[in-house]
């Protein structure tokens, strides 16, 4: 008696059953349906649809990614880093303009008390505005609180040092000092941080803004190719030369190409100027602001202490060095002030360069009150520094100091209209485009089809 073995029947039955499930599977469908020319059509109908709109659509979203960085560079970051650099500035000013009260003492002036006042409102009323559009997860906050907290405690040994001064008390010459050593140690540089924090966050925004959509160029050329294969394959097996559909839709990709290509380069343009004549100019000019409040500030202690002490001769010395010096080779200028001076755009131009004249005659004031000094008169010493008296206050080292200032703050205002003259208006562009080259994608996938249906309905 034969025995019979079952398995390799029932191999060859799973094999055949498995067989006939891959040949009526979607790659065998589509295997069959490219062996034809009406399932060669649809395919080709079906990739050319695909590719438009995913043209369309991935650009839309490319560019209106680059809308959204560009309206943040008008509506937050650019401002949020003039405002930084604007508490930096303040705060300098509200130490150098206390030293000039503390100097004149009961003479001193309303105007010189109700600068130093808007200082110290100014700087506190844009650290509340920052922290509040600044998320409480924020490495920024830290510099905030800690801005939030001191410049109270900094306006209270102002304050203890005026009374004191007043008074005829030798003691308020040390709390003022130790007031400005508090406002030079930690608010100062937590100041510094936070402006230098918020240019990177300007600098990311313009940097995302203006970079170049090379996905959307990259499919939009596979799309162009697409349907010229397609024309081309059309034309050799019907000898037709024109196909209306397939040329529409070459056509609308064709116009989105260009209108890409013109708000991208525009746009990047128009932020590439504004960066160039506005916010890094102003960068160097802020820069420079600060540096002329330092050398005023050490200026002013300097006679608080009344040359008890080569620590603020020595801060005039480090920081006018670093704001405007000639390189003995060329005689070229060098520091924040020549650097401000250089990068400033037409409009600024002129306004900085007188504030560099007022700079120079601040300085020549200064070398003379200093040679008053060394002779031993330091009250004249003083008065050639800063006066209460109308008639002598035009000839001051705080006269030409306070022409400077205000020529520097003059140009800031000049740049900081210049950037946002060009950046202004360029997120309404590429979202327009954005909407645009969607639309265009759909027009393309339509006309696409529509031209390839009408070859399918031939086969009817």
């Amino acid at each position: 008696m034969r025995i019979e073995r079952p398995g390799p029947p029932a191999t060859r039955s799973g094999g055949t059953e498995a067989a006939a499930v891959v040949r009526r599977g979607p790659v065998a469908r589509l295997g069959r349906a490219a062996r034809t020319a009406p399932g060669r059509l649809r395919l080709a109908g079906a990739l050319l649809a695909a590719l438009t709109l995913a043209f369309g659509a991935l650009t839309a979203v490319q560019l209106d990614s680059r809308a959204a960085a560009a309206g943040r560079v008008v509506d937050s970051s650019q401002p949020l880093s003039q405002a930084a650099a604007e508490i930096n500035r303040s705060l300098a000013d509200a130490d150098a303009t206390a030293a000039s009260g503390f100097l004149l003492a009961g003479a001193e002036p309303r105007a010189v008390r109700e600068r130093y006042e808007q200082d110290l409102r100014t700087a506190s009323q844009l650290i509340s505005e920052a922290a509040a559009r600044t998320t409480s997860s924020s490495d920024l906050q830290e510099l905030l609180s800690t801005l939030n907290q001191k410049v109270p405690v900094y306006a209270g040994l102002v304050e203890t040092a005026r009374a004191n001064n007043r008074q005829g008390f030798p003691l308020g010459g040390a709390y003022q000092r130790y007031a400005s050593e508090q406002m030079r140690s930690e608010l100062l540089p937590a100041a510094a941080r936070l402006s230098a924090a918020q240019d990177e966050v300007l600098a990311d925004d313009l940097a995302q803004a203006r970079a170049t959509p090379w996905a959307g160029y990259a499919l939009g050329l596979v799309a162009l190719l697409a349907l010229a294969w397609v024309q081309l394959a059309l034309f050799r097996r019907t000898n037709r030369v024109f196909n209306i559909g397939l040329l529409a839709a070459s056509a609308s990709v064709l116009a989105a190409v260009l209108w890409l290509t013109v708000s991208a380069t525009g746009a990047g343009a128009a932020l590439g100027r504004g960066e160039r004549e506005g916010a890094a100019p102003l960068r160097a000019l802020n820069a420079a602001r600060v540096d002329v409040l330092t050398a005023r500030l050490a200026e002013n202690l300097h006679y608080v202490s009344r040359g008890s002490s080569s620590t603020y001769s020595n801060l005039w010395t480090t920081t006018t060095g670093r704001l405007y010096t000639r390189a003995p080779e060329r005689g070229e200028p060098a520091g924040t002030l020549a650097q401000a001076r250089a990068l400033a755009p037409a409009a600024a131009r002129a306004t900085v360069d007188q504030a560099v004249r007022d700079y120079e005659q601040w300085n020549e004031r200064h070398t003379a009150a200093t040679a008053l000094e060394n002779q031993g008169d330091y009250q004249a010493a003083l008065d050639a520094t800063v006066t209460a008296g109308e008639a002598d206050a035009p000839k001051t080292a705080d006269a030409a100091f306070a022409a400077a200032d205000r020529q520097l703050a003059q140009a800031a205002l000049l740049e900081e209209g210049r950037f946002r003259d060009e950046a202004l208006g360029v997120d309404d562009d590429l979202r327009t485009a954005a909407v645009g080259i969607a639309a265009l994608g759909l027009v393309a996938a339509a006309a696409a089809l529509g031209g390839l249906g009408r070859r399918l309905a031939e086969y009817r």
